[in-house]
């Protein structure tokens, strides 16, 4: 407290001990209460005043304390409401949360029909996550003042708690109050896909696009869309667009993409001697010389690069991979291109014996055993050989079908 306010207040608190009361007619009672209010909001603006001064200056301890000394004074005061935002403002820079809803909610007791501070109120309930509180706030303030600002605000928190069916009344106001304004349609579009109605949200999307072309937020919304779908190629189109418009948009969007985006098997290749290129008769003691004993068993291994970083514990899940001979209705893509399956061929066990993932390359090493026959003279379709992963990349999101499993011949699913 300066010693201007200090002053002030004593001038105010002698004054109404004078025993003024006692000796003047009833006017001049009123008088005098109406010179002490008046002090008490004069008083109540300097510290306002000082309190201003000391935010700007980041002394955010002591704008505190004036801004509760300004709001205590005079709480019916013209600046009562303005003193109250900034000591909102001054408990969020010192992280005192809690101290700001409290003050919030006094002002708003103070001001039942002032929607302002109900919106306030609401955004930083909204901000903490805590969405039916921020539900309530936006509600109040749509009955005091149901414009199309707080019904869009309101509708946007109704989303956060799945009402869809409210969030849509709203929307539906909103652009009924302000036709020409893009808002209405967004908001409709965020209702549609998050209840994942992807056409309609689009439809919408588009809506807001046609009547602000430069809202580039609608545009961003329907690559999010055609990712929830699994139009990747889509998606993508909308990224390159925003690229050229708004390139944080863009950033944001590849990441959602890549997220939403089914990992796939990029390549693959041998780190050992299996020739995995290699056609119908091969002889298995041509893989080594150790294999030309009967009987023998060598450990192998391929080595597969993904599209995306994988799940460690998903990929090295040995029985999440199995091994087998390839089946199709293209006769060449079919083990042994079709023919008969001599009595020399050999199997391989289904299941690899182990892999390892290194998510740095985004590679995965597979080691799998083959066997000679009891005769010596074992053979294999080394490119016929179908190496196949049902896992979870590291968002949770699964192998996509068309990419999913990989063969010499083939080289992909």
């Amino acid at each position: 407290m300066d010693w201007l306010a200090s002053a002030s207040l004593n001038n105010v608190f002698n004054d109404s001990s004078s025993g003024v009361f006692g000796e003047q007619d009833p006017s001049a009672i009123f008088d005098a209460l109406l010179q002490q209010q008046n002090g008490m909001e004069t008083l109540a603006n300097q510290f306002l005043q000082t309190g201003i001064d000391q935010y700007l200056n980041k002394d955010y301890t002591e704008a505190a304390k004036s801004f509760e000394a300004a709001v205590s004074l005079a709480p019916n005061s013209a600046y009562n409401v303005d003193s109250a935002k900034y000591l909102v403002q001054s408990y969020l820079k010192l992280e005192e949360k809690d101290k700001a809803i409290d003050t919030y909610k006094a002002a708003i007791q103070r001001n039942p029909d002032r929607d302002d501070l109900r919106t306030s109120l609401g955004q930083l309930y909204y901000s903490e996550g805590r969405y039916e509180e921020a539900t309530e706030q936006y509600r109040g303030a749509v009955q005091v003042n149901p414009s199309a600002t707080n019904r869009y605000s309101f509708g946007e928190a109704l989303l956060k708690v799945e009402n869809y069916s409210e969030a849509e009344y709203q929307f539906r106001e909103v652009k009924r109050l302000e036709p020409q304004s893009h808002v209405g349609d967004y908001g409709m579009g965020k209702m549609y896909a998050q209840t994942e109605d992807f056409d309609k949200a689009i439809e919408y999307f588009e809506n807001a696009l046609d009547l602000e072309p430069t809202f580039y937020d609608a545009l961003a919304e329907i690559g999010y869309t055609y990712a929830d779908m699994g139009e990747i190629d889509k998606a993508r189109e909308v990224e390159a667009k925003l690229e050229e418009a708004d390139k944080d948009l863009s950033l944001t969007l590849k990441y959602y993409i890549d997220e939403k985006e089914p990992p796939k098997i990029a390549f693959a290749f041998s780190t050992s001697s299996f020739p995995y290129n290699s056609s119908k008769g091969y002889p298995v003691s041509a893989i080594d010389s150790y294999l030309e004993n009967a009987g023998a068993e060598m450990s192998v291994t391929m080595k597969f690069l993904f599209t995306k970083e994988m799940d460690p514990a998903s990929i090295e899940d040995r029985f999440n991979w199995k091994i087998s001979r390839a089946s199709s209705d293209n006769i060449a893509k079919t083990y042994n291109f079709g023919d008969t399956i001599p009595s020399t061929e050999i199997s391989i066990d289904s299941y690899p014996d182990y892999v390892i993932y290194d998510k740095d390359s985004l590679t995965a090493t597979v080691g799998f055993t083959i066997r000679q026959n009891e005769a010596a003279d074992g053979t294999i379709d080394p490119s016929h050989i179908v190496f196949k992963f049902d896992g979870e990349d590291i968002y949770g999101v699964s192998m996509d079908q068309e990419g999913d499993e990989y063969s010499g011949f083939s080289r992909s699913a």
